[in-house]
């Protein structure tokens, strides 16, 4: 039988890459640490790179070790699942990963302004209902702008045919520049879009290359949920955009059809057909 939460949450007090502040103790407590991640955590001057809702780590811990050469801070609220990658980290030496438990909603306060470069959202929640909590909404977009580097990249790879609909509509609504758009990651259905800076991404070497070109990544990583998807027969999607720091950021009214499921097999919650 597997540890339960309390002993994982008793676990995580003890562990050195984890850094837990929940909103009911960040409104208390600074966090002295903002802007300085790399100096006094990873006590180097690499780029740092999020995974926002990172569930259990899978993705955070499988960047990490394709990647020694840059820096990765794996975020979510629920600390019972956080502890299988933080734990996996501490047991294969993995210096270049962080955890922070904290609610997304309060993110920026963690991070300096230009402090990351990148952000993944692995599978996020939808959000089907409330267009404020999904992940690559303005009312997020706008936070990220806080701590991401002017133009910075965010990986979106999805289940959902509303969330990656959403999220395309929005970043043409705000003439944000996609840079890959694919309904069918594992099929043959890549694009770059038109407007995108994909030569510019063509030219950086070495790490930085590497860390820009996110395709490769999201297919050489799978997750345990990711092969479920697969196994139904629900094609994942993966959206890569940049995001400057410039331009007034407005939702696109275009409504959507919502997604037949709610997660692996659930219905969906809403009676509605089609949402914003």
């Amino acid at each position: 039988m597997g540890k339960g939460k309390l002993a994982k949450f008793a676990d995580m007090e003890h562990y050195d890459n984890v850094f837990q502040y929940p909103y009911s103790v960040v409104e208390q407590v600074p966090f002295d640490m903002k802007g300085h991640w790399r100096d006094e955590y990873f006590h180097n001057q690499n780029p740092i790179v999020l995974e926002l809702g990172c569930g259990k780590g899978e993705y955070t811990v499988g960047l990490a070790r394709m990647m020694p050469q840059v820096n990765f801070i794996g975020v979510d609220i629920k600390g019972a699942r956080m502890w299988t990658g933080a734990t996996q980290a501490l047991q294969e030496g993995l210096r270049n990963v962080a955890f922070l438990r904290t609610n997304i909603e309060v993110i920026d306060r963690f991070f300096a302004h230009g402090e990351v470069e990148q952000i993944w959202l692995t599978f996020s929640d939808p959000q089907m209902k409330n267009p404020r909590k999904r992940l690559t909404s303005t009312y997020f977009l706008e936070r990220y702008r806080r701590f991401l580097a002017d133009g910075g990249i965010i990986h979106l790879k999805t289940d959902s045919q509303f969330l990656f609909t959403y999220t395309r509509l929005m970043a043409d609504h705000n003439r944000l520049p996609i840079e890959a758009c694919t309904s069918d990651l594992y099929g043959c259905g890549m694009t770059d879009e038109e407007g995108g800076r994909r030569n510019e991404g063509r030219e950086m070497i070495g790490e930085k290359r590497e860390m820009t070109d996110g395709l490769e990544q999201a297919r050489s990583l799978q997750t345990y949920y990711e092969g479920m998807w697969l196994e139904r027969g629900i094609a994942i999607k993966y959206l890569r955009l940049r995001l400057p720091h410039e331009g007034l950021l407005e939702e696109s009214n275009i409504e959507i059809p919502l997604d037949d499921y709610r997660s692996y097999k659930r219905d969906k919650r809403s009676s509605k057909d089609k949402a914003k």
